[in-house]
């Protein structure tokens, strides 16, 4: 799956640890974000990972772990 940069993106899936989106990258514990959480596409990394900001801290997720957020328009 593509996402375009602003997109809204929502967790499917936990993986079993996070990555921070730094230039250091970071591992984390998954439990910092949860299933249903909404974020924002930051950029493409290398590798298949997507940059996702949320409350809680950016993140490094692959495309697998996220589905796009569907916007209603009346």
């Amino acid at each position: 799956m593509s996402f375009n940069v602003g997109d809204q993106v929502t967790v499917v899936t936990l993986p079993p640890y996070l990555k921070t989106a730094e230039p250091m990258p970071m591992l984390r514990p998954a439990d910092l974000i949860a299933v249903g959480d909404v974020g924002t596409v930051c950029d493409r990394r290398p590798g298949d990972y997507w940059a996702i900001k949320f409350d809680r801290g950016s993140f490094l997720l692959e495309a697998k772990y996220l589905d796009v957020v569907l916007k209603h328009t009346a």
